[in-house]
């Protein structure tokens, strides 16, 4: 059977600890954290670097790589409406650390571990990611096949994420998974580490990653922005016509429950309509 190749890039936003957290009135650790992807073929993965300098193109003090965070309220505004023209899928996990902290204590103390969270949110993104890939493939007759490249942070051990990646393919887990990833899909040797400075595919994983968290973290006026996910709201990969779930993930159930993410949610699932992202992807 022939191959489709699909590759993804992968990067944060927030921060991943538990201390004093942000509130409205007072500074601290972001409330959420994201872990989030861009996801793009063969042939529209050769043209990411196109891609990226034509953004880089719309900035007057010309830039040698793009930090979403850096930018200003209006350059955020034009760098996602040239985006979200180009044919790539999003999957987002944000993470709610308040409803973390609001969980069982054994529960809790386990999240609070060194690197626990990520790697947590790095099972949920690439159970998406390997779900939408082989479907993708499925409509061609092929066998799908992933690579994965994460954004190179500092404290992140990636040799314990990728021994947590054979755990989970191996079966070992302690508990099983409601959903699981496709490991015909994704070989955990095929995950890969760069500096965001080196890959145009991270760069644009951190603008869209960076996009949706400031549609759910507050500023320190309790106001969030969604403007820019909105730009991307077609770009979210979809189980059926939803994107919750699938394109944007909120954990921990509770945080769901509690309606708190809902207003994002809903705006992106308007804006995104019935139909799935472009094909082309």
């Amino acid at each position: 059977m022939s191959v489709s190749k699909f590759y993804a890039y992968i990067d944060e936003a927030g921060d991943e600890g538990f201390g004093k957290l942000k509130t409205a009135r007072c500074g601290g650790q972001s409330r959420w954290f994201a872990l989030g992807a861009i996801l793009v073929s063969d042939q529209n993965d050769r043209r990411l670097p196109q891609w990226r300098d034509e953004a880089l193109q719309i900035f007057e003090n010309k830039k040698r790589d793009i930090h979403f965070n850096k930018l200003k309220h209006e350059q955020k505004v034009a760098l996602a409406r040239l985006l979200a023209e180009k044919p790539f899928g999003i999957s987002v996990i944000c993470s709610d650390k308040i409803e973390i902290t609001n969980l069982r204590a054994e529960l809790y103390a386990k999240y609070k571990e060194k690197g626990h969270l990520y790697n947590y949110l790095t099972r949920f993104l690439l159970e998406r990611l390997t779900t939408a890939c082989a479907k993708k493939a499925k409509l061609s007759g092929t066998q799908a096949q992933l690579e994965v490249t994460f954004s190179r942070r500092a404290g992140t051990d990636y040799s314990v994420m990728r021994d947590y990646l054979f755990l989970m393919r191996d079966g070992k887990e302690k508990f099983q998974p409601m959903r699981s990833i496709d490991w015909s899909v994704l070989n955990p040797e095929d995950i890969k580490v760069e500096n965001h400075s080196k890959r145009a595919g991270l760069q644009l994983a951190d603008v869209v990653t960076s996009a949706t968290y400031a549609g759910l973290e507050p500023n320190l006026y309790g106001d969030v922005e969604t403007r820019y996910a909105r730009s991307f709201a077609r770009r979210f990969l979809k189980e059926g016509n939803s994107l919750s779930n699938c394109g944007v993930t909120v954990v921990p159930k509770s945080s769901v429950q509690k309606d708190i993410p809902s207003d994002l949610i809903k705006e992106l699932e308007k804006c995104a309509g019935p139909r799935s992202p472009d094909p082309r992807r």
